[in-house]
Order: C-alpha cells, then structure tokens, then sequence
C-alpha cells in the first residue's frame, strides 16, 4: 500500500499539470473554509433578512460587474496566451491599461443608468424601500470591484496563479469579514452591505500595486504591433455576453425568491447555492489552470497535448467532485442545521443543486474551451438560449415552488448549455471535453 501511494505521489510531482491544480485547489478549499466559517457566523448572529440583503448586494455586482469588466478579465488570458512565447509582459501591461480604461468607462456608463431609473418603481417591484438605494450604492463602487476582479486574473496571466487564488478566494474576505466582527461587537449590523462593498475600493488599491510591481520585474518588449482598443473590444465582448450570461443563471433565482418570497428566503437558498460551489470550485480551479494551455495549443495546433490535457481535466474534474457530492447530499439536513434549524428549509434545493452539479461536473472543461478557442460567439448563443430558459422556469417555478423552483431552473438551463457547448465542440474539432 505504502508503494502505491509513493508511486502516486511521484507520479503527481512528474506532472506538473496535475500538481498545479493540486495546489490551486487547496487553496481553494482553504478559501472554502473561510467562507463557510464567515456564513456560520452571520447566520448565528445576524438576521437571515440582513443576510439575504448581503447575498442579493452580492449576486447583483456579479452580474454588472460582468457587464463593466466587458470579458477582460478573461481576454487578459487570451492575449497572455498569444504573447507567451515573446514574454512581452510590457505589451500585455499596455493592454491592462486599455482594459482599465474600459471597466471605468463602462462603471460610469452603469451608474448613470442606474442614477435614472425610477426609485419608486424599483422598490415596488422588489416590495422593498431600500433596494433602490442598495442598487445605487452598488453601482457607485462598481470600478473598484472590477478593478480587483480583472487585476487577480492579471496575477493569473502573469503565471503568480497561487497569489491570484489567494486573493480570490481568501484575503477577498478579509475586509468583509473584518467589518462585519466590527458590526456586531460595536455598531449596527444593517451596515453589513455598506462594509461589503467599501471592501472592494481597499482591495482595488492592494491588488493594482501588486500589479505594476510585477509588471515592472518583467520589461522584455515585443516586436509584435500593439493591441488596439478595438481589438481588445472585439475579442472580449463576447466572453463578456457569455460570462453575463452565467451570471445571470446563478442570480435570477436570487432576484426572483427576493420579489416572490423575502429576503429570509434568499438567505436560505444562497447557502444551499454556497454549497453547490464546493463543486463548481473543483470545475473551475481545473479549466483556469488548463486556460493559457487551451489557448497556447490551440494556436499552434497541437492536437496531441490538447486532447491530452482535455482528457486529463475532465477525469481529474470528475474524479475530485464525486466525493463531495455523495457526502454533501447524505447528510444535507445536517449540514444546513448547522447553520440555524431555520437552514434546513433549503434541503430539497440543495439535493437538487448537488445532484445537478455533479453530473454537469462530467463536463470537463466545456466552459473554457471556446472562449480559449475563438469560439467565444458559439459560446455566447447557447448561453443566452440557456439565459432564456433560465428566465422562463424561475418565472414560472419561484412563486408555486419557491427554493426548489429555483434550483431546478438552475439545474436544467445548466444540462442544456453543457450539453449544447460538447455536442458543438465534438462536431467542430472532433474532440471530446467531456467524460470518457
């Protein structure tokens, strides 16, 4: 026994594919922790109403943060892939220059829409008084979220993967969790979502420091034609549809249970959603690591290496997920108890979210091929179809079902997007990112 585990453990240290993620998802899972160790202290503390606000503050920056960004975040990864072999770290810090100068447009672009819209529609139509204030609030740190979005996916471009993953699954708590202690020991904890969103002006101001300090350790030049702003445009704005677009599928459910149900209600689901995401965080951690190698053997067709890391994802994805899955759905009555007896609410939700997740996990790396590929267009239409779906079951779902309505509008518009995304990528390139 103990040969075979040596051999394994050998074998891990010779891959360094496998060794990466390895890394990258404990840190993950470290950051998964601190998460679940920050939810378990606002549900025992702090009203479920006060934490459904949080968590809707939360799913609505995800899916305008999307919008500012424009796909940068994930085109950063694109251009990095295409200068590697040049090492231009110049040219790629002149491209991050433009792609900032876009979020800021795009964040000023947002908050002024925002500033017009109607107040007393927008309350009454959430049945809330303090929605439309919470949405202006949002909207007006909107660049410093986006800031420190793109700049973590910098670390990532410029190969510091570990610190990008400590930021963001880790130290991005930091302010939130520290403002929230502060709340509860000495001021009022209404302020929860105001301590939420000035986080993210702190974590701008970190993150861009340790982006021009790594730019600066790297100035090799290339010879290549600098990246025009219409270039950057031209290829982000479709993972930026797509990446709004998956958003979207994780927050209508949200915005839906807020104007059908309460904001108990949305605290409820959101754990259940929370851990859904020890899942989709071992999909994720995989296809980030594999991006940059997608893109790099896909431009100098390397089929060879492409269908092996394809391959060696989607078992190693599929391999890591099943585990927590089964464990999640045996004792999910307990797991949400944990949280407070009123938790347990959500149990139908989370065994269908659980369920729908694993199987989805069997999928590989779908999400990230096309975009890696220059299929970003193909990718955008079947995610704005699932968008559609997405819309349509939570509409029709979220006032007769409630949570469970929800996580099946989430479960099956995610079966059609993975399923539509393999059959096309199969049909394209003969190759098969899903589990074989």
């Amino acid at each position: 026994m103990l040969k075979i585990i040596k051999r394994y453990i050998q074998k891990i240290k010779q891959n360094p594919f496998i060794l990466q993620s390895l890394i990258t998802l404990v840190l993950r899972v470290i950051g998964v922790f601190i998460l679940f160790g920050f939810t378990l202290f606002l549900t025992k503390n702090f009203d479920p109403k006060t934490v459904g606000r949080y968590d809707f503050v939360r799913s609505f920056l995800l899916v305008i943060g999307s919008i500012s960004l424009l796909g940068c975040d994930q085109s950063i990864l694109y251009f990095r892939g295409r200068l590697k072999i040049s090492n231009a770290s110049s040219d790629l810090r002149s491209i991050y220059i433009k792609m900032v100068g876009i979020a800021f447009s795009m964040s000023i672009f947002l908050f002024v829409i925002v500033l017009s819209l109607d107040k007393e529609f927008i309350n009454t139509f959430f049945a809330d008084e303090g929605v439309y204030l919470i949405l202006l609030k949002s909207t007006g740190i909107l660049f410093f979220y986006a800031l420190t979005t793109l700049n973590i996916e910098v670390f990532r471009a410029l190969d510091h993967l570990y610190v990008a993953e400590l930021f963001r699954n880790t130290i991005k708590y930091v302010p939130v969790i520290i403002g929230a202690v502060i709340l509860y020991y000495f001021y009022d904890e209404t302020y929860l979502v105001d301590v939420f969103l000035f986080g993210f002006v702190i974590l701008s101001l970190i993150t861009t420091s340790l982006t021009f300090y790594y730019f600066t350790r790297n100035v090799i030049k290339s010879e290549d034609e600098a990246v025009s702003y219409k270039e950057i445009i031209t290829k982000s704005y479709p993972i930026a549809i797509s990446g709004m677009a998956l958003f979207l599928l994780m927050s209508f459910d949200i915005m839906f249970l807020k104007k059908y149900r309460d904001d108990a209600s949305v605290a409820f689901y959101a754990l259940a959603v929370k851990f859904m995401t020890i899942v989709s965080m071992v999909i994720i951690t995989v296809n980030i690591t594999i991006s940059t190698k997608i893109a790099e053997y896909f431009s100098t067709r390397n089929t060879i290496e492409l269908n092996k890391i394809l391959r060696n994802s989607s078992r190693l994805i599929f391999i890591l997920t099943l585990p927590a899955t089964i464990i999640i759905c045996v004792f999910s009555e307990s797991v949400l108890g944990f949280f407070g007896k009123d938790y347990i609410a959500a149990k139908d939700a989370l065994l269908i979210l659980m369920i729908g997740q694993g199987i989805c996990s069997a999928f590989g790396a779908v999400p990230v091929y096309l975009n890696m590929t220059g299929r970003q267009n193909i990718f955008q239409i079947i995610l704005i179809l699932a968008v559609g779906i997405n819309f349509v079951l939570n509409r029709f779902l979220i006032p007769e079902y409630g949570m469970t309505g929800a996580a099946t509008a989430f479960v099956l518009s995610s079966f059609f997007w993975n399923i539509s995304a393999a059959v096309v990528i199969y049909r394209k390139d003969t190759v098969k990112v899903f589990l074989n």
